[in-house]
């Protein structure tokens, strides 16, 4: 796992060549980064801000709110990653901005939407970035049956819980058709709006709770379908809790297993166009990208058309590193220029494995009248007839 000792990022931070490859894929002749393309302005680039940061941390820069702004109106989508050229830093940008982002809460400087997410994730009767009352998961366990121990946990993640209901159930009757001995626990949030947005005190405490709900059902394996539960779970946790002992898997992992064991049998047919959305948090930053594309390619009558911009290009959904609660209208931009992007391959369907790139979709095909049918892979699962072979 490629990561960087909060103790010496300060003195590496300076070393940007500002080349300005950062901001462009010269593949695509177009800027890669939604911050630049948006501002227009070098400080709003990976590499301006790597100099911002530097002359924060050094003390040239005095810490105010139009500082702060800069450094919080970054996606952290990572595709300044892909492009930079300098090996040996480039795996660092992202957490560079998110370092310092904790130095701006620690200074007082975290914008007040996004400190909301705080507030509500701390609010003992929360205990998630919507600010609805904590569901249990009690009443789901006896809806659907399930056991107080198990192998598996489904980490349903908040989005899912809280504002993707469909996709939350749809994932529920997939695990269990497919027989998976899992259960639920009452998961608080994996942190990740607030690992994102820099307020990251509570983060050890929350993730303590998780562990000892997941280790007291008995479960050895965790499955979620949220890519940036899955990412921070399996990646940002480590930080944290070195001895984790636990497998973390995303649905369509286990998706593709059942198909390459030849146990998922479609009975139908999903005769539409889909063209697939990489989600930041799976794709860039954690490298999965063929298996999803698998998935997809091998449900039948799907005919899966490829953006122009896509897996470590991908253009972001907009939603990520507090984007979405912090500044929601270029959220929406953002998400606007993917589906009009979209509309290119003549897809009808935009399908993502993320229920946060879901919701942002979502909205902006709404707000634009863009006409697609915006779908997690599991609700299209859920709509087709299949049986699930021992």
């Amino acid at each position: 796992m490629n990561t960087i000792n909060e103790t010496d990022w300060k003195d590496i931070v300076h070393r940007c060549f500002r080349c300005g490859y950062c901001k462009f894929t010269y593949e695509f002749s177009d800027f890669n980064c939604p911050s630049y393309k948006k501002h227009q302005f070098e400080t709003y680039s990976t590499g301006g801000r790597m100099w911002l940061i530097y002359g924060v941390i050094s003390g040239e820069i005095p810490w105010n709110q139009g500082v702060a702004n800069v450094i919080y109106a970054c996606p952290t989508c990572g595709n300044c990653i892909e492009n930079c050229r300098f090996d040996k830093f480039k795996d660092f940008l992202v957490e560079f901005i998110e370092l310092a982002r904790v130095e701006a809460t620690k200074a007082g400087f975290t914008p007040p939407k996004q400190l909301n997410l705080l507030k509500r994730i701390e609010n003992p009767e929360m205990n998630n970035p919507y600010g609805d009352i904590n569901s249990d998961n009690e009443n789901l366990k006896k809806e659907h049956n399930l056991p107080d121990k198990a192998e598996w946990v489904y980490f349903i993640g908040c989005t899912s819980n809280y504002r993707q209901r469909d996709l939350r159930d749809a994932t529920i009757n997939f695990l269990k058709r497919a027989n998976i001995d899992f259960t639920l626990v009452d998961e608080h949030c994996c942190c990740s709006p607030i690992i994102r947005t820099g307020q990251v005190n509570p983060v050890n405490n929350f993730i303590n709770y998780n562990l000892t709900k997941i280790k007291n059902a008995g479960a050895t394996k965790i499955i979620t379908s949220c890519a940036g539960c899955y990412k921070t779970i399996k990646k940002d946790w480590l930080k944290y809790e070195n001895d984790m002992k636990i497998e973390v898997y995303h649905t369509v992992e286990l998706i593709n297993k059942l198909m390459d064991e030849n146990k998922l049998k479609f009975k139908s047919e999903y005769s539409k166009t889909i063209t697939y959305h990489d989600p930041c948090h799976l794709g860039r930053h954690m490298k999965l990208y063929d298996i999803p594309r698998k998935v997809y390619g091998r449900i039948p009558g799907v005919k899966l058309v490829e953006m122009k911009r896509n897996r470590e290009n991908a253009w972001c959904c907009g939603a990520g590193g507090g984007v979405k609660i912090g500044y929601p209208e270029w959220a929406l931009e953002i998400s606007r220029e993917r589906l009009e992007e979209a509309k290119d391959t003549g897809a009808s369907v935009v399908s993502s494995i993320c229920p946060f790139c879901r919701t942002n979709l979502f909205d902006a095909n709404k707000k634009y009248n863009m006409d697609f049918e915006v779908l997690d892979l599991l609700e299209i699962l859920s709509t087709m007839e299949y049986e699930i072979v021992a």
